[in-house]
């Protein structure tokens, strides 16, 4: 699925979630490349719910979100779709 963020460098997430709810694969457009891919990297294969868990809430400096939150938010769609 693709999942277009809001208040964010990065500018879309695509991840695919299986029947399970693990996370197969997770690509950002845009922001921080090195500190997304290696988020994208810590929740490959990590149940959606605990990444969500943990991700939930960040902010980015001043502002209220950020890229790993938006990404809560893309996987909460994905499990909804499942």
């Amino acid at each position: 699925m693709t999942y277009y963020t809001n208040g964010t460098c990065s500018s879309r997430i695509d991840l695919t979630v299986d029947e399970n709810h693990i996370i197969q694969d997770v690509r950002f457009t845009g922001g921080c490349n090195g500190n997304l891919q290696g988020v994208s990297r810590l929740v490959t294969g990590m149940k959606a719910e605990d990444a969500i868990e943990k991700l939930e809430g960040i902010r980015c400096g001043f502002k209220p979100t950020s890229c790993p939150d938006q990404l809560s938010k893309a996987l909460m769609e994905a499990i909804a779709a499942v």
